[in-house]
């Protein structure tokens, strides 16, 4: 399938959750995320959930991280619709969030990182078997992750997909993907 149809298909099998369900598979996420090897993460980005969109909530990994973790400094994307870029700020809690044009929560006072990151949460609707995504088709996050060297791991409820039938040469592959049950790792090419 290619990538407007898996969107499509992603996003209503996403819409078809309970707030209760989504609730259920993002502590299982959670459970999977603290399996990883942090020890050499000192800069993790993680994305913001929206919830009208049913993402994983991403609250509950930033609130393990702060306790499990406390030295690892978490920063959260503010994005430009214009230029489809996004700037990336030091987490300063709740407090410090709100809500966009786009319904997306963002800092607003939060100092901007702009040094090195070792791991980036990537949001996304679907992956495949090679480690290729789909997002909601922006761009955002594969002109983020261009050329940069850091841990790309996703989040997802669903597991793989066989194969993405239109990959593109900017596409960003993942280092891996997190779902309930399991954390795929992709191979190095």
């Amino acid at each position: 399938m290619n990538k407007s149809e898996i969107r499509k298909s992603a996003q209503q099998q996403r819409q078809s959750l309970s707030p209760e369900k989504v609730h259920t598979l993002s502590v299982k996420l959670v459970e999977q995320f603290a399996l990883l090897d942090l020890s050499s993460v000192k800069i993790v980005h993680i994305f913001l959930p929206i919830k009208q969109k049913k993402e994983p909530d991403t609250f509950l990994m930033i609130d393990w991280l702060k306790i499990h973790h406390p030295e690892v400094k978490i920063i959260v994307p503010k994005a430009d619709f214009d230029t489809a870029l996004m700037t990336h700020h030091y987490y300063d809690g709740l407090e410090d969030l709100e809500m966009s044009d786009y319904q997306i929560l963002e800092p607003q006072k939060a100092k901007i990182h702009t040094g090195e990151v070792d791991m980036v949460i990537v949001p996304l609707l679907a992956f495949d078997k090679n480690g290729y995504r789909i997002g909601y088709g922006k761009g955002f996050y594969d002109r983020f992750l261009q050329g940069i060297s850091t841990q790309k791991i996703g989040l997802s409820f669903f597991d793989e997909l066989n194969v993405i039938d239109d990959i593109n040469e900017h596409d960003v592959r993942l280092d891996k993907c997190i779902t309930p049950n399991r954390t795929y790792v992709f191979p190095v090419t």
